[in-house]
């Protein structure tokens, strides 16, 4: 039994929240959730020219919106603060000091072009290409003509020969030689630590216990490994889970569609749903269920169901969950999701009855597959918004279409009863005046009304619209 792990999810605020980076904050909070631990945030934004402030604001809100919540952070007082990288830079340099004391770091003067140079001829030689140790053993005068050239020194680390190994909690045992690893920089000519440093010294006096985080991942682990060993520090345990694919079963990427959490949001997206369908992906649940609570994930959740293979993202399974998210959603919890889309679609909330608007929601919703669908389902009452599709309008062409349509004009004109029992009535009339069968009755009567040729019940619709909006539509189709 593991006893209250602490896990911990550390984004760079370089972009929007990508989907992936997600579904690791989503595994690491429900590892932490499942075993009553703690679930940190922690900012790494030690890349100045990268690290944006609105970017680390779209972070919180796109967990908060996930409900992803965290324990411990940048904006709470918590004890192993603070927890923005940029903070931490005297920390780092602590360290590093005791790395050097040690001499198992070294200045390193090389340019971005001599490094480049030297990994183009590794490359061309079949090499594997790593820095070479051009600067591990500098002479004081031969370091002091470099800084006279006006360089500034990174620091790398010393790889000594050694084999490199250690238990991953999905992968089982991984191994790395030390011949593949050149001397790697902790810390870079501008005095930012780099990310392999940072990491261990922040996850080590975080007390974190367990890091969760993509199989991309894996080779920093082998040379964080080597600085904890190096400081006298005992490592977390690894958990290295699969990254989610494109259907081309390359790594999922702007060029296979919405990879960011802002974009699902904006296509409609329930938080739920995403958060439901991200745990499904490279995971297990019992009985093969796939629409789950919060707290079954919670309850079920096991890194050893974690795949090791890489899970294929498909945008239809997700839009089918979201379906079922959104039919089991209340009708009024569904209107303050879908506020912000009627706005964009040009609705007015303030004019519109919401006891009104509710009953339409319930209606709708079952045809919605997102909550972006909402223009498309909601138009078809109100008129100056109601759009024919081209099936619908070749349907009305037809001069038994124009027949049908012109009874039950003529019938809702001249009758006054409550919605449903006109609708029932009217229905009743058509048959016996045409002769014609139900289906030959209702589809000329739905594309009139709605537009379409597929939908809603139709006399529940007819119930909601009421017998002035259902004249002015049968009146355009008339004229």
């Amino acid at each position: 039994m593991i006893k209250k792990p602490r896990v911990r999810f550390a984004p760079s605020p370089t972009g929007e929240l990508h989907v992936g980076n997600a579904r690791t904050a989503l595994f690491n909070w429900m590892f932490a959730r499942h075993h009553n631990g703690k679930f940190i945030l922690r900012i790494e934004d030690t890349d100045e020219a990268r690290s944006e402030l609105s970017y680390q604001i779209g972070l919180y809100d796109d967990l908060k919106w996930l409900g992803l919540n965290w324990d411990e952070g940048p904006e709470e007082n918590c004890p192993y603060g603070p927890y923005r990288q940029s903070e931490r830079l005297p920390i780092y340099k602590d360290y590093l000091e005791k790395l050097i004391s040690k001499g198992l770091v070294y200045p390193c003067y090389c340019t971005e072009e001599e490094l480049e140079g030297e990994r183009r001829e590794l490359i061309l030689s079949k090499r594997m290409p790593r820095y070479m140790g051009k600067c591990r053993n500098l002479t004081k005068v031969e370091k002091t003509r470099l800084e006279a050239q006006g360089r500034n020194p990174a620091f790398r680390f010393k790889i000594l020969p050694q084999v490199i190994e250690y238990e991953d909690l999905i992968r089982g045992k991984v191994k790395f030689e030390s011949d593949n690893i050149g001397d790697f920089i902790i810390v870079r000519s501008n005095g930012m630590p780099a990310y392999n440093f940072s990491v261990v010294v922040d996850d080590y006096l975080m007390k974190i216990s367990h890091v969760i985080r993509g199989e991309d991942h894996l080779s920093n682990t082998a040379l964080q490994l080597v600085l904890y060993k190096a400081l006298g520090l005992t490592p977390p345990f690894f958990a290295h889970h699969s990254l989610i694919l494109g259907k081309d079963r390359a790594k999922l990427s702007k060029r296979h569609g919405s990879v960011s959490i802002s974009e699902f949001r904006r296509r409609g997206i329930m938080p739920e749903a995403l958060i439901n369908y991200l745990a499904l992906l490279g995971s297990s649940f019992k009985g093969g269920k796939e629409i789950l609570s919060r707290e079954e994930m919670i309850r079920e959740f096991s890194l050893e169901k974690a795949s090791k293979s890489g899970a294929v993202f498909d945008d239809d399974k997700l839009l089918w969950i979201n379906a079922n998210y959104i039919r089991k959603a209340t009708s009024r919890d569904l209107i303050k999701d879908l506020a912000p889309f009627l706005h964009d679609a040009g609705y007015r909330m303030e004019e519109i009855d919401s006891d009104w608007l509710e009953e339409i929601i319930n209606i709708v919703k079952d045809e919605m597959n997102s909550l972006a669908d909402i223009n498309s389902h909601i138009e078809i009452f109100f008129p100056d918004k109601l759009k024919m599709t081209v099936e619908a309008k070749e349907l009305l062409a037809k001069d038994s279409s124009k027949i049908i349509i012109r009874y039950l004009k003529e019938y809702i004109a001249f009758n006054d009863d409550e919605p449903r029992k006109l609708y029932i009535n009217a229905i009743k009339h058509l048959k016996e005046k045409t002769r014609l069968k139900n289906r030959e009755i209702l589809m000329p009567i739905r594309a009139a009304l709605t537009g379409k040729t597929k939908g809603p019940e139709l006399e529940e619709v007819f119930k909601v619209m009421g017998r002035s909006i259902a004249l002015e539509l049968l009146q355009r189709i008339a004229d």
